[in-house]
């Protein structure tokens, strides 16, 4: 299995370099760009005047589909000679509200999203709604790019799995088994896993036989917590072993939770220096 359908989502002019390295990626791997350009409208009915309704709505739809209209030019002049690339282009509009079905419908039909780190300086405020909608709404693995990192390349070099025992890891390793299954090394790594867990005292183990028997180059890393949070551990450890790409599941607990108390997706998101693949 290879990712044939890569489909990244552009709601500023700032995500230019998000759909270069979408296009580079769907170069490495022969596969189909699908671009949604989007415009918000932002509007809120309920705040124009009596009988201003309808006159609001079409000018803010108009506005918003003037933007998405713009940045499919841009992504045409973008893209434009482009050799080696199979992709197509739409620009559509959401209302703020209707982000996550349009975007998940996308999402539902791609092998693979690409979107920059929604956290990243210079990033639209609906760029992390753009990014769960496509996690939850679409069912679809998300890689999400640092804005400064280097440009990632598949498949990659070696590969760190954080691995907690949970379903949404699992999903993260399936979802990423052509990316694994490709690399030259990969790092099943547990941090601080559970004596009472279902793997007792063989956490990883049959993880990475299940990888080996698909031909995964995987080995083990038991390690004990140091640092506050996990991300800390993950981004520590991908740096000591020279890893090009982070396989992790996303939002074990709810998103409400992560947003006010913090969490380990959110955290990746926000402080992650290399590509992570997420899926739940």
């Amino acid at each position: 299995m290879a990712y044939k359908t890569i489909l990244t989502v552009l709601s500023a002019e700032s995500q230019i370099p998000q759909l270069e390295r979408a296009a580079n990626l769907a170069r490495q791997q022969d596969a189909h760009l699908e671009i949604l350009c989007l415009g918000i409208d932002n509007s809120q009915p309920a705040y124009f005047f009596p009988g201003g309704t309808a006159y609001g709505l079409q000018e803010a739809i108009a506005m918003a589909m003037e933007d998405a209209e713009h940045l499919n030019a841009r992504v045409t002049e973008a893209l434009a000679g482009s050799v080696g690339l199979c992709w197509s282009s739409e620009a559509l509009v959401a209302q703020s509200g209707g982000i996550a079905g349009l975007v998940g419908m996308k999402a539902r039909f791609a092998d693979l999203a690409v979107l920059a780190s929604p956290y990243a300086e210079g990033q639209p405020g609906d760029a992390e709604m753009i990014c769960e909608a496509a996690l939850f709404e679409g069912a679809c693995p998300v890689m999400v790019l640092p804005m400064n990192a280097p440009a990632p390349t598949l498949p990659p070099n070696r590969v760190l799995v954080a691995w907690n025992q949970s379903p949404e890891a699992l999903a993260a390793i399936r979802r990423a088994l052509p990316l694994l299954q490709a690399a030259r090394a990969v790092e099943i790594t547990c941090i601080d896993p559970q004596r009472a867990g279902a793997e007792r005292s063989d956490p990883g183990g049959m993880l990475t036989q299940m990888l080996v028997r698909h031909g995964v180059h995987a080995e083990i890393a038991v390690l004990a917590r140091t640092a506050p949070r996990i991300s800390d551990e993950i981004n520590r450890r991908a740096v000591e072993i020279g890893a090009d790409m982070v396989v992790m599941g996303a939002y074990g607990h709810s998103r409400l939770r992560q947003a006010i108390l913090g969490g380990a997706t959110r955290n990746m998101l926000e402080q992650a220096e290399l590509p992570v693949l997420m899926a739940r």
